[in-house]
């Protein structure tokens, strides 16, 4: 049996976790899960400015911190950290820690190869829309194959304590340590469904152990505290999720089920690099408080070609909001909301869209939000979103203003105009296996 943990579900997750996973019991393999799709242009839009950026930068002064007991107890570490530079993550892990040793998965980023893909016929149209990556070519800001749990495994063989990947999926950070220790091999199928669903049911960190959950959570205990999720994996496939002792949350079947339906299509085909997974196979059981066995899970080949992630700039946008007070609360936000649009109409200003929300009225439910007849305080919230940065700018400048020209009792504009942010857009798209070779480099 090995003990799997994971201690980060993206980047910006709790510091605190991963810490005390080592430090509050045994634990044989350390998971962290930093990348989303969001974050890969963000991390490329960092290494353009500065060649030596471009990976989840929280990750190698986390490892300088657990650096002691990784050496003293065996502890591995598998991370997605590496982003789109993963060497230069690597290199700044050595800096830090310098009594690991660290192997990268490279192969993954496909960004200086996109031209050449695209001359040589390979369309990656949009998997939603059906266009031609073509017609966005000039725009891309990151381009990278989800690749699977076998690269990640061969760097674990090399020895490395740190293992720092790109754009593996969520799952391959669970599904390699299994492979490495118990030498599943491609073709055992039920086996690599088993660890996907594992990773499945902890890359989200505490999600699966009581935080963000809607069963009963007024009662979990002590979430200040809250426990992160480990996996005690068996060869046969099999596995336990659970939690150190004395921490707080709560692991029960109820909690793991919300988290299996994360993010989740057709149930009987989830489909990874490695294989696919049927859901509707799993068995659930609670042997134990804060104990749930997961078995019966059965699975399929892996597909011919790996869905590759890509982001590209999109336009602009800006989101300004104003606070008004009781009484007629709502009224006025309504008043302000209209006004705004009346102007930015007579400026002749162009955007895509303007959008508006009453938070503390309907942001959430819309028009299935209960009524509240006179709340005693709405923020407003306009967003505009439009290909020309100068007129997104120029809306900027008609929030504020109304504080003293619009209704009464506006307030909440302390942080003055709302910022021109870029908007990153994201285009999944598919690409054959066979233009995808992956390498273990061990970093010196």
């Amino acid at each position: 049996m090995i003990r799997i943990a994971n201690g980060q579900g993206f980047w910006g997750d709790w510091l605190e976790a991963p810490v005390r996973l080592v430090e509050q019991g045994p634990i044989d393999y350390l998971a962290l899960d930093y990348l989303a799709e969001i974050t890969m242009s963000i991390v490329q839009k960092q290494k353009l400015a500065d060649p030596s950026l471009g990976y989840a930068r929280d990750f190698p002064p986390l490892i300088a911190r657990i650096a002691r007991p990784i050496r003293e107890r065996g502890i591995k570490v598998v991370a997605n950290a590496g982003g789109v530079n993963p060497i230069a993550c690597a290199r700044e892990v050595r800096r830090l820690a310098p009594g690991l040793k660290v192997a990268v998965v490279l192969g993954d980023d496909l960004y200086d190869r996109i031209g050449d893909l695209l001359a040589r016929g390979h369309t990656m149209q949009n998997m939603d829309t059906g266009e031609p990556l073509a017609s966005i070519k000039d725009r891309i800001l990151s381009a990278n194959a989800y690749i699977g749990a076998f690269p990640v495994a061969e760097a674990l063989a090399t020895g490395a304590d740190v293992v720092i990947a790109g754009r593996c999926t969520d799952t391959a950070l669970a599904l390699a340590p299994m492979i490495h220790a118990f030498g599943w091999s491609p073709d055992q199928h039920d086996l690599l469904a088993a660890g996907t669903i594992a990773g499945h049911i902890i890359e989200c960190g505490a999600q699966c152990t009581g935080g963000n959950c809607q069963v009963d959570w007024q009662s979990i205990p002590d979430m200040a505290n809250i426990g992160y999720p480990i996996v005690e994996a068996e060869s046969d496939g099999t596995f336990i999720v659970t939690k150190h002792e004395g921490t707080g949350g709560r692991v029960h079947s109820d909690v793991v089920k919300e988290q299996l339906l994360y993010e989740l299509g057709d149930p009987q085909n989830y489909i990874t690099p490695d294989c696919i997974a049927d859901f509707t196979s799993i068995q659930l059981a609670d042997i134990g408080p804060g104990r749930v066995r997961v078995s019966g899970i059965r699975g399929g080949p892996r597909p011919p070609m790996l869905k590759v992630s890509i982001s590209y700039a999109w336009g602009y946008k800006a989101i300004g909001t104003l606070v008004y007070s009781w009484p007629q609360a709502f009224q006025k936000a309504q008043a302000a909301d209209a006004i705004v649009r009346q102007r930015l109409a007579h400026l002749g200003l162009s955007f895509d869209e303007i959008y508006t929300e009453y938070l503390g009225v309907n942001a959430c439910h819309g028009p299935a939000a209960q009524r509240i007849e006179d709340p005693a305080e709405v923020q407003l919230r306009i967003g505009v979103r439009g290909a020309g940065r100068k007129d997104i700018d120029r809306f900027t400048r008609e929030l504020v203003p109304l504080v003293l020209n619009g209704p009464p009792t506006g307030t909440g504009f302390g942080d003055g105009r709302p910022p021109v942010r870029e908007v990153v857009a994201y285009w999944p798209a598919l690409l054959d296996r066979s233009e995808i070779t992956t390498h273990v480099e061990v970093v010196e």
